[in-house]
């Protein structure tokens, strides 16, 4: 009988233990300003995210928005993803003329993978190439900042 009532206090704490809500990431964001007037950024920032695969859509003149990267091409993409998974990011960004000669830039990163048939899309760690660091970097790097 106590044997019994240990492994069932064991079982619960177990349970209890590894259940709970997940910590959110913390949000792959980047606000900075850039030398350089504005039309110029949104550009660069339009081309580089079109490069990455992402498409672009400007909501009004200072607010982009992209549709989920496409992390690979090819005939079966729709069943990897359903069955093995992948990481799949969009882009939000806004862009706003701090002056005549230099632009604010918030550029966020939102980033989702799943790792098999049975699991959900969740929360991910941006991948290092679709990462905001290395957004601005490219972008900057299309302006000639570096």
């Amino acid at each position: 009988m106590t044997l019994r009532i240990g492994l069932l206090l064991a079982t619960t704490t177990l349970l209890i233990g590894c259940s709970g809500a997940p910590h959110p990431l913390p949000t792959d964001l980047i606000e900075t300003r850039l030398a350089a007037p504005l039309d110029t950024v949104k550009t660069a920032l339009t081309q580089i995210l079109t490069d990455g695969g992402y498409d672009v859509d400007w909501k009004n003149d200072s607010t982009l928005e992209t549709s989920y990267r496409e992390e690979m091409h090819g005939p079966w993409d729709w069943l990897y993803r359903w069955r093995f998974g992948t990481i799949k990011s969009r882009v939000n960004a806004t862009v706003t003329a701090a002056d005549d000669q230099s632009t604010a830039l918030k550029l966020e990163v939102h980033s989702e993978g799943k790792d098999g048939i049975f699991t959900s899309w969740d929360q991910v760690p941006s991948a290092l190439p679709q990462g905001a660091d290395n957004q601005l970097r490219l972008i900057k790097n299309a302006l000639q900042l570096l």
